[in-house]
């Protein structure tokens, strides 16, 4: 029944448990003490036992849950158990059947429900689960209709019905990266279901934007759940299927356990979609923890169970953007393992009965339940420790964020073609692509379109070098070589990319000519300027940097928990939101990160997906300071190839960080000049090498095939691929033709000859290119590589950081207009943070209060009982008993419209510290925006408003930054902000932040042994910026830095974040889950929903 991506449907997903006997073992029953008793009716008569039918596959009718369930429910002296047994359900006839007065009654594999509904029929028990409507549950259409029809959110979705396999249908269209159904499109990532609730292969489509591929769901296989194929990209056609949007969750999915309207149980475990590894526990139990469910939530469980009419019902929750959505219900469900859940269970089954065969009879719960629960001692608490995650001022410290902005990992160098076209295929593949419109840029990304333009290019270069008659063969050839190279690129690794390669037509002059069919006259681009952008890949050495940094973040960042984050983040305790600018090599930057954080497995795509969110606004551009950079560029180009000496900068041995142009070399000019001589030994020696692949190349017949694309090469490989480089060949996809044209490139823009001009713009291009090719294509052994190599570093660690400012105010000025959003963003995370603290510390005391009251005025009553003598239990107080009960669960109800942070449920938690809580933030971006930051965090003293400020890096700090120079891959700045639980929440000193930094892989390949193994360089772990002992008050820190962040209220209205909803407020059913649970229906006002 159901399916979805819980692959738990109904009662299919119990599994084969320990037999009965240890099962009832547990629970040690006084039923020897309550099957003699009897009660009064009201009328004088004996209680007639309700007699109880279990008509389920013994399979079920067995299982450990059902088992302890039963045990309690004979333990109350009320019930007899008849448990009917396979050969009664489908052998007999159903007049020979036991007769009950309530049924339980499920389907499960080989199950007869029709027989089961002429049972019910002929002897008319109550049902605890309606069996009519257990048909819905085997067609996820009929499931999803019946959600719409009661106004229970589902994801948005899209059927497709087939009569018979691979049945061609006009209403359904399949694109690369989107399918439309109709007049409906989806786009990838999507869900593709089969209709039939019993199928649980369910896969997950991703979009070439993130490498494309495959995720095949399915039910529990040891411990893998899933598997992602990367070469597959189009959808399944032999069946009909429900496709749905694909809800990113934060790696979590939410089980939820009803039993009846008024109780809902819910757990969350790692979701499938992630890396497809179960997570089990030392005795083999797949790990899954209780959550609260927010009020909205409760009031979905609350509709689910009516609109499918089974009060015993398990369902899956998917919590996405601060919203819940329903996207399977499985039927009968219990949960496993919880001994609190089988007394609720019980308990509310029992008040269930008496209602409907005894309701002259009390089903108020007694004072003592009858039976006692010898639960076993937890073992995975003790194994992963609880240890408090303190700070160096004390045991009342406590960890309570960690905020991180990540440079992306190693990459290939970034390359731009561009090229005037006139060409009619080329002009004709532009109006294609941008809709007609003659003014407007068409943008191809796509696997579609970058194979279009492929296809153009190839009829459009020419066959032989000599080239054509023109006349202008200097313009012709250069036209042709351009050609070439993007042709050559667009052709690398066999496969295409969206987030690596893309292309820009933009249209320049235009004339005006007739329709063919009208004879009207329409303007049409008769020349365009084509550009197009590669590179940038993420390299595998950057891959395996971003994964294990990953991995010594978790340890290094969270002190004295150890594996215990990964517990954090299972429970809910861990709220972890990763971000990521555009960038394709920023993205799968962020996704190798997350893998080794949370200890993942598998490909980088499905991780992308799951976890990392785009933030280009925030994390991407330069627009914002584009005059101020192109002032200091110009400023720049005057100092260095000014004729004279270098013009003496004043002196500041003491603060070299705050010398105007600091970090230039004195001798720029003359290294530049040397820069231009040793670029062109490069090209030439490359040129050699690529010499007979040109030949092969140009040998090439027009028509000859070329190896169809695969995006999933694209991620690129966690090794590097040594058969190339033990073949002499370059490192990665990229050929000897890309790698000359490379070259080549560098030493046309570097130096104009007919105009005797530099290009220090170019410069950072250089060193991109040599140190690129010092770490991964060594084995090439390029003569004067390593002195251009240190040529281009002492001229770029001038250039590079001098671009972001040539004085301290004017880094502060371009940082603060650059990094204004982002720092804007940080310091909400960390107020928010401050915030919920204060809301969790204040509902701690609450508690405390109530506690203490509790305890005196059981004091008093019992006083009172002992001067008054003994009082016999009578219904009259268990009346007022609910009273009270119920006033406590209507005061936690007074919050209820408000949306909750989600949490670990402590009442059902098998943890130590339950109302621990540690917001993660992570925000991977570019070089700039790291730049940016860190000037702001170095000069923000400066500002006017904050004359007389120190600055909140130490002297020290800025020159260890200073003489850093370059900000290379993976360099990072955290923010770790504490708690200390031991001052009162108004004080200042309540809350401290801690400021790190690291400057990633600055190692030089010159230096680094052994590069040659695998092209890695190692990654520096953050030091502090701070005195030993200092302290740094939140407080303090927005007071230095509100000036260059945007404020919060000009933040865009933004939806909540995944996985998370507002604060962790009154409303969130702390209070609520104190109160006892019973009664239940009794009293309709009291909700104990969980």
């Amino acid at each position: 029944m159901g399916g979805g991506w819980e692959m738990g449907g109904g009662g299919k997903d119990m599994e084969e448990h320990e037999d009965v006997k240890m099962a009832e073992a547990n629970v040690g029953r006084k039923v020897e003490e309550v099957e003699a008793m009897e009660e009064d009716d009201g009328g004088g008569g004996t209680f007639s036992k309700i007699t109880v039918g279990v008509c389920v596959m013994e399979k079920k009718a067995l299982s450990a849950p059902m088992t302890e369930i039963l045990n309690r429910l004979r333990a109350f002296g009320e019930f007899e158990i008849s448990i009917f047994g396979d050969n009664v359900i489908l052998q007999d006839p159903v007049e020979r059947w036991p007769i009950c007065d309530c049924l339980i009654g499920f389907y499960s594999s080989g199950y007869p429900l029709e027989k089961v509904e002429a049972y019910a029929s002929l002897r008319k028990p109550f049902l605890v689960n309606e069996l009519e409507s257990q048909h819905l549950l085997h067609d996820r259409r009929k499931v999803y209709a019946r959600l719409e029809e009661y106004g229970i959110p589902v994801p948005n979705y899209a059927l497709v019905n087939r009569e018979y396999p691979y049945q061609e249908l006009d209403y359904f269209v399949e694109e690369e990266d989107y399918i439309q159904v109709n007049d409906q499109q989806l786009f990838k990532p999507f869900v593709e279901k089969p209709v039939d609730g019993d199928n649980h292969s369910v896969m997950i489509y991703y979009p070439s934007s993130a490498g494309g591929g495959m995720k095949e769901l399915f039910r529990k296989i040891g411990n893998r759940s899933s598997e992602f194929h990367p070469e597959v990209r189009r959808i399944r056609r032999e069946g009909s299927y429900l496709y749905e949007e694909f809800m990113p969750t934060g790696g979590t999915d939410v089980k939820v356990y009803t039993i009846g309207p008024e109780y809902a149980h819910a757990e969350a475990r790692k979701s499938p979609v992630v890396d497809g590894v179960v997570l089990r526990s030392a005795d083999g139990k797949e790990v899954r923890y209780p959550v609260l469910l927010t009020p909205a939530e409760k009031q979905i469980a609350r509709e689910v169970c009516m609109a499918f009419g089974q009060s015993v019902c398990g369902f899956d929750l998917l919590r996405s953007q601060g919203r819940s959505y329903v996207c399977d219900v499985n039927g009968w469900s219990f949960v496993k393992n919880s001994y609190k859940y089988y007394d609720d269970a019980a308990c509310v089954l029992r008040t269930m009965f008496l209602e409907a065969k005894a309701p002259h009879l009390s089903s108020t719960i007694p004072p003592c339940l009858p039976w006692n629960r010898n639960e076993p001692s937890p073992r995975e608490m003790t194994r992963q420790g609880s240890s408090v995650m303190t700070g160096t001022f004390g045991q009342s410290e406590e960890l309570r964020c960690v905020i991180a902005i990540l440079r992306h990992g190693d990459r290939t160098p970034k390359q731009k073609v561009k090229m005037k076209v006139t060409q009619d295929r080329l002009l004709n593949l532009m109006m294609k692509y941008n809709g007609g419109r003659p003014h407007a840029e068409a943008k191809l990304k796509s696997a579609v379109q970058l194979q279009d333009l492929l296809d153009a290019t190839r009829m459009l270069v020419p066959r032989a070098r000599s080239g054509r008659e023109s006349d202008s063969e200097t313009e012709d050839f250069d036209h042709a070589e351009n050609l070439r190279h993007v042709k050559a690129v667009l052709e690398e690794g066999g496969h295409f990319s969206g987030i690596y390669r893309k292309v820009q037509l933009k249209p320049q002059k235009w004339e005006r000519v007739l329709r063919e069919d009208d004879e009207v006259e329409e303007e049409r681009p008769i020349e365009a300027l084509m550009v197009l952008k590669y590179g940038g890949v993420l390299t595998h050495a950057g891959r395996k940097q971003a994964e294990e940094l990953g991995r010594s973040f978790r340890n290094f960042m969270y002190p004295g928990e150890g594996t215990g984050l990964l517990r954090l983040h299972s429970t809910y305790r861990h709220d972890l939101k990763i971000y990521s600018s555009d960038e394709g090599r920023v993205q799968m930057s962020a996704a190798a990160f997350a893998k080794g954080l949370l200890d993942l497995e598998g490909q980088l795509t499905p991780i992308l997906v799951s976890l990392v969110s785009k933030d280009s606004p925030m994390l991407d551009g330069l627009d914002t300071a584009s005059i101020e950079m192109e002032a200091a560029k110009a400023k720049l180009y005057e100092i260095i190839t000014s004729d004279k000496q270098t013009p003496p900068m004043p002196q500041k041995d003491d603060a070299p960080w705050m010398v105007d142009g600091s970090g230039l070399p004195p001798n720029a000019f003359e290294l530049m000049r040397k820069l231009v001589v040793l670029t062109k030994s490069i090209t030439a020696q490359v040129k050699a090498l690529c010499k007979a692949e040109e030949e092969k190349l140009s040998d090439l017949a027009l028509d000859e095939n070329i190896p169809p694309y695969d995006q999933a090469r694209a991620l690129g490989k966690t090794n590097m691929d040594v058969d190339r480089i033990a073949a002499g060949l370059p490192c990665g996809s990229e050929g000897f033709l890309l790698m000359f044209a490379r070259w080549k490139k560098l030493e046309r823009d570097i130096y104009n000859e007919r105009k005797d001009r530099f290009d220090i713009s170019k410069v950072p291009d250089v060193y991109d290119s040599s140190k690129y090719d010092l770490l991964h294509n060594a084995h090439l052994k390029l003569e004067g590589l390593e002195e251009l190599y240190t040529v281009a570093k002492a001229l770029a660690d001038g250039v590079i950081p001098n671009e972001y400012g040539i004085n301290p105010k004017h880094k502060l000025k371009i940082g603060s207009k650059i990094a204004r959003r982002l720092w804007g963003k940080i310091l909400i995370d960390l107020r928010n943070t401050r915030e919920e603290a204060i809301s969790i510390s204040e509902l701690k005391n609450a508690q405390e209060n109530v506690r203490a009251c509790s305890k005196v005025r059981a004091s008093k009553c019992a006083d009172d009982e002992v001067k008054a003598g003994p009082k016999v239990h009578s219904r009259s107080s268990s009346s007022r008993r609910s009273s009270s009960n119920s006033e406590k669960s209507l005061e936690a109800d007074d919050g209820d419209d408000k949306e909750t942070q989600y949490r670990l449920d402590p009442k059902y938690a098998n943890v130590r510290t339950p109302e621990r809580h540690v917001r993660t933030r992570l925000y991977f971006t570019s070089e700039s925006h790291i730049h940016s930051l860190i000037n702001v965090l170095r000069y923000c003293h400066l500002d006017e408003s904050l004359q007389g400020e120190p600055g909140l890096v130490t002297n020290a700090a800025l020159l260890r930054i200073h003489e850093t120079k370059e900000l290379d891959y993976l360099t990072h700045v955290v923010l770790r902000m504490y708690e200390n639980t031991a001052v009162t929440l108004d004080d200042p000193r309540r809350f401290r932040i801690e400021l790190m930094f690291s400057s990633g892989a600055a190692v030089s390949p010159i230096e680094a042994s052994p590069r040659y193994r695998d092209h890695t360089l190692p990654v520096f772990l953050p030091e502090t910026l701070q005195e030993e002992g200092a302290f740094l008050s939140l407080d303090r820190l927005e007071k230095m830095l509100q000036a260059f962040a945007m404020p919060a209220e000009d933040f865009p209205p933004a939806s909540i974040p995944q996985g998370f909803s507002g604060l962790f407020l009154k409303g969130g059913g702390v209070l609520e889950r104190l109160a006892n649970l019973w009664p239940f229906n009794k009293h309709p006002h009291v909700k104990e929903n969980h």
